[in-house]
């Protein structure tokens, strides 16, 4: 196992800075995924750390050894990707076995390492099979296996999971959980996929032109943002955010920077009635747009005066109507200044005194 940290790492390609400055802590024997939109530059980090690009600027560190100038083979990293990369023409057996032979391990020691190794992952009984006779899943298995007869410090995975169906992405996961706990090596992940960062990370990155926006376990990211970009990013479906002018009009003045404000989907409530005490609420007339059931929650789509808005309801689907009041605690709204950073002064407690309530 190692811990691993980047100090003022950067990445430029031509003139476009990708990576910028990059300082980051990889916890030893932790879960941590790194995960932001198409070009945000987590594939990039996960390569340098691979040593498969090489940094512009700054240090990588893997345990007690700086990295910089290490070849991928002696960075003892096992790497993972979204493409399987098996040899057709070999078995499981021959797949999981040949780095082993490259190594020159004896023979008694890979066959017992790759008993031990294909118990774990589920592969005993299709040693002899090969990958055109496996399921996606099994084949993402066997390249695990083939990672793990290593027996690296670091296991680096980069999008392993998007090639599968949902179904499978979904056991997927919760096999790659068991058998980060079994191993307790340190796991680098990443995905575009924040369901994943979510439920699989114990620490997860997000990232943003190059940027980190926020490191923290999947709770506090989600209750506790730092910024727009982390709230609207994290959570589906995403947080509603809005312009501070579009909404003056339900507000006293606030005190310090506000630009924005935002309210998880799930944090209002529903109601066909305005008989009840909305006091320490912003509460809105709406029209309903669209209605998606999902079982045991509803997603509403619905416009008022501030605009269109997603609503998270857990109670019965309201059928055949289309006008309803939206309530919002006051303490469930997050206040942003005009950098989208979260402004905490405002935020949350004192929102109380400083909300004049609904229409």
């Amino acid at each position: 196992m190692a811990e691993i940290r980047l100090k003022n790492v950067s990445k430029t390609y031509k003139d476009e800075e990708v990576v910028k400055d990059l300082n980051l802590t990889i916890r030893d024997g932790s879960f941590t995924v790194l995960v932001g939109p198409s070009g945000s530059g987590k594939s990039t980090t996960l390569r340098m750390i691979a040593g498969l690009e090489q940094q512009s600027g700054g240090e990588i560190w893997i345990g007690d050894r700086c990295v910089n100038d290490v070849a991928p083979g002696k960075r003892n990293i096992a790497m993972v990707f979204q493409n399987y990369a098996l040899y057709p023409t070999m078995t499981v057996r021959g797949n999981i076995e040949f780095g082993l032979v490259n190594k020159k391990v004896p023979k008694k020691e890979r066959e017992q390492l790759i008993n031990e190794i294909s118990e774990i992952v589920g592969l005993t009984e299709y040693l002899d099979k090969k990958p055109q006779n496996l399921s996606g899943g099994q084949r993402q298995r066997v390249a695990l296996a083939r990672a793990m007869v290593k027996k690296p410090e670091v296991f680096i995975l980069d999008e392993p999971l998007s090639n599968l169906d949902a179904k499978l992405r979904i056991q997927m996961r919760t096999e790659l959980i068991q058998l980060h706990k079994r191993l307790g090596t340190t796991f680098v992940y990443v995905t575009h996929d924040q369901v994943e960062a979510m439920s699989m990370g114990d620490e997860i990155v997000i990232l943003n032109k190059g940027e980190i926006q926020q490191m923290d376990t999947p709770m506090n990211v989600y209750h506790d943002p730092n910024n727009r970009f982390t709230a609207e990013f994290i959570g589906t479906p995403a947080m509603n955010t809005f312009d501070y002018e579009q909404v003056k009009d339900y507000f006293s003045n606030l005190n310090g920077d506000v630009a924005f404000l935002g309210f998880r989907p799930e944090h209002a409530s529903l109601s066909l009635t305005n008989n009840t005490d909305h006091s320490d609420c912003l509460v809105l007339h709406s029209d309903i747009i669209t209605m998606e059931t999902l079982g045991s929650e509803t997603i509403y789509t619905v416009k008022n005066d501030i605009g269109k808005m997603h609503i998270k309801s857990f109670i019965a689907p309201f059928e055949n109507v289309k006008k309803i009041i939206v309530s919002v605690p006051h303490e469930k709204i997050y206040a942003f200044d005009k950098e989208g950073k979260r402004n905490r002064s405002v935020a949350m407690g004192q929102l109380n005194s400083a909300l004049l309530g609904g229409v």
